[in-house]
């Protein structure tokens, strides 16, 4: 999901879970990539780009999005 549909929609589930509920958010470094190819990418030097996931759940609805780290 985009990042601004994912903010839109991250708002509205705050907004319900103050009524009523809870939400978490979590966030995780991630490559993109599997374990072989980081390897491989190591052996061979080369820059591995890292993104941030970044998922909202509030129990009954997840979301989604991935944010480059600069």
């Amino acid at each position: 999901m985009q990042a601004d549909m994912f903010l839109t929609k991250l708002t509205s589930m705050c907004e319900r879970s103050t009524e009523k509920g809870s939400m978490w958010v979590t966030m995780k470094r991630s490559s993109m990539k599997c374990q072989a190819r980081l390897k491989k990418m190591a052996c061979k030097e080369e820059h591995v780009e890292y993104w941030c996931l970044v998922c909202a759940t509030d129990g009954k609805r997840n979301i989604s999005t991935s944010v480059a780290i600069i």
